[in-house]
């Protein structure tokens, strides 16, 4: 199933035209930057995964279980970290990536990223807006729904998700899911594929 759904490649529509590039902070990178949203950190910080997603994405929900996987069999170990990349032809990526970063903002990334793919089959491929799903979302998380509302629609929330695309788009991303392995793209077709490069990593 797997090697399957990864042939699925979703090309990314140009989202602007790299000028929306925020300068990088001391420590920073174009892959990971102080704000960038770790699912889990290794303390030795020797490898990092990133990944550059689309909630809309179905490649990306097939990758979502392997990953998971992944983390739990490399915890301590890997670092992981999710970066925002809406493709725009999907309708609802913007929303749903809005959705989750509103979460972020009360400590729920997590939760509301794992929710997304979860439920992808259900507000996915739709030309109707979700925002009243993705609003059931945050009220079954017990988020603060007047702040959540807020962080929903202000202009700063979809400019940190815009960051993430100009970073995207900086380091040569073209689609979802796409995989950097220590600074390294990767394009892994299996789960196998993906325990060696890391495997590779760690030893190296």
């Amino acid at each position: 199933m797997f090697l399957v759904a990864v042939a699925v490649v979703f090309l990314v529509d140009r989202v602007g035209d790299g000028k929306n590039e925020a300068s990088l902070a001391a420590g920073e990178s174009r892959l990971v930057r102080a704000d960038s949203h770790h699912l889990q950190k290794a303390a030795d910080g020797k490898v990092t995964l990133v990944e550059f997603l689309d909630f809309e994405c179905e490649a990306c929900a097939a990758y979502f279980p392997v990953v998971e996987e992944l983390r739990k069999q490399y915890a301590g170990k890997v670092t992981f970290v999710a970066r925002y990349f809406p493709i725009p032809s999907h309708f609802n990526a913007e929303r749903a990536a809005r959705a989750v970063e509103a979460a972020a903002q009360q400590g729920r990334f997590e939760a509301m990223y794992q929710r997304m793919y979860e439920t992808q089959k259900a507000w996915g491929e739709k030309q109707v807006p979700a925002d009243e799903v993705f609003r059931g979302y945050a009220k079954g998380l017990g988020l603060n729904m007047d702040a959540w509302n807020k962080a929903y629609d202000d202009p700063a929330t979809l400019a940190r998700i815009k960051k993430d695309v100009a970073d995207g788009q900086a380091l040569g991303v073209q689609g979802t899911p796409t995989f950097f392995l220590n600074g390294k793209k990767i394009e892994p077709a299996s789960s196998d594929d993906f325990k060696a490069a890391i495997d590779a990593a760690l030893a190296g």
